[in-house]
């Protein structure tokens, strides 16, 4: 980052606290200044629908808190000590050192102390999250690959028929992770595999992670974060992966998501097809209840759609309201994509095979500020938008009197615990989160 941006949707590397803290019985050991640690929890928790701690901690983290005393000195003395003192406390199955900002530029080698615990039997690992290296996209893709190169290590597969590594959402900067991870594993379950999720509390903890060099394949559910990892997999065990570069939401881009695993995996497709057919029987059912709702509101409905937020959901929100719903896609704004030409381009071109008509209505932007400019431009005197996004997207439909549906950090006027977009269940859940905010927003009224 070179430059200045308004309302910012992401933090930096050492927000990859939140991926340790996401994955069962784990910890994050931070070395870097007092409130680096409590500030991101905040962030990413509050503002990703006051999500809270949990069992491995949050705004309560173990930190170095370095001082001038470090800066001068240097901290790696410090550090010991911290990461002594937290195994002896600390009932976890896994400790992850994260660097911040100060520590990186005083070269503190956290790799050296960690090996040194690791020559003692303790499962320590570390990794180089100085906040100036990059974003959380990139501190959560190196958290991943630290633990597989000093946790999983060097080993032989044993490879298992039907097992499966997913590897999707990032935690806490896709506000409906844990719901989102929940669904995955359920439906991929639902075909026939044997799912291993790694975070959340549909995984199984370290267990899981010791475990990944055994699966058959991986999925990359995806549409960049995540691919270097899957590709050190496939160098290191051999593993084939899937790229599937959208979360699927709704009913038929669900059964589609399940039909090109199903193939990959060469799984018997009798079962697929008829998992399919059981959950589209059930979807279809409950969304056929819209057609009285949507007949006698016909002409008070938004058929409008903005999206601003992570390319992975926001590919698969538009998917479900265009061709399910029948909205008009006007535009989206991507927040999380990589810097490079050629990775947007490859963003879109992906987009664009699985949602036709999406790569010319595509702006890639971080900036919260020029976002906001660019769609009220874009809405001009419109009262038929529905914009999906975060609070600030909010604030742009309430002014313009258009409507709006939270699913992007930042997310503080709501709180998310099981919530998600994703698969059948989550397709549901849009629908009645998207009408029934209209009428909470009292810009639909229906006579009683």
């Amino acid at each position: 980052m070179n430059s200045i941006i308004e309302q910012p949707r992401f933090t930096c590397a050492l927000g990859a606290q939140q991926t340790v803290l996401a994955i069962p019985r784990a910890f994050p050991i931070v070395h870097a200044g007092p409130g680096c640690a409590s500030r991101l929890f905040r962030f990413m928790s509050d503002e990703c629908g006051n999500q809270g701690e949990t069992y491995n901690g949050g705004g309560h983290i173990t930190s170095t808190n370095t001082t001038e005393t470090e800066v001068v000195f240097g901290g790696e003395k410090k550090l010991h000590e911290t990461v002594e003192s937290a195994l002896k406390i600390l009932d976890g199955d896994l400790f992850v050192i994260l660097s911040g900002c100060t520590t990186g530029i005083i070269g503190d080698d956290i790799d050296s102390i960690a090996s040194e615990f690791r020559d003692e039997g303790y499962p320590v690992i570390a990794a180089e999250t100085s906040g100036f290296k990059g974003n959380n996209y990139f501190g959560h893709d190196l958290v991943l690959k630290s633990i597989i190169n000093q946790f999983v290590g060097q080993v032989r597969p044993n490879v298992k028929k039907g097992l499966v590594n997913v590897f999707s959402v990032v935690p806490n900067q896709d506000p409906f992770w844990r719901g989102d991870l929940e669904e995955i594993k359920r439906i991929l379950t639902g075909i026939g595999l044997e799912v291993q999720i790694l975070f959340g509390n549909e995984s199984a903890g370290i267990s899981e992670w010791k475990n990944i060099p055994n699966a058959e394949f991986n999925l990359l559910l995806s549409p960049w974060v995540g691919k270097e990892t899957v590709e050190l997999l496939k160098e290191k065990y051999g593993t084939p992966y899937l790229h599937y570069p959208i979360l699927p939401v709704g009913g038929a881009a669900t059964g589609k998501f399940l039909r090109e695993v199903g193939k990959f995996a060469r799984l018997d497709s009798e079962i697929v097809e008829a998992f399919i057919k059981k959950e589209e029987k059930r979807f279809y059912n409950y969304f056929g209840g819209l057609a009285d709702f949507i007949t006698y509101s016909h002409g008070k409905l938004p058929f409008d759609l903005y999206t601003v937020g992570d390319c992975e959901y926001a590919f698969g929100v538009i998917d479900f309201l265009v061709n399910e719903l029948g909205f008009t896609h006007r535009k989206t704004f991507i927040t999380d994509a990589p810097q490079s030409d050629a990775a947007r381009k490859n963003i879109a071109e992906n987009a664009a095979r699985i949602v036709p008509a999406t790569k010319d209505l595509l702006v890639f932007e971080d900036d919260g500020g020029k976002i906001t400019r660019q769609l009220y431009d874009s809405i001009d005197s419109s009262r038929k938008c529905v914009i999906f996004g975060s609070t600030w997207e909010e604030i742009v439909a309430d002014r313009s009197e258009n409507y709006s549906v939270l699913f992007s950090m930042p997310l503080s006027r709501d709180v998310i615990l099981g919530k998600s977009f994703a698969g059948y269940n989550g397709g549901l859940r849009l629908v009645e989160e998207l009408y029934s905010g209209m009428f909470k927003s009292k810009k639909l009224e229906k006579a009683v």
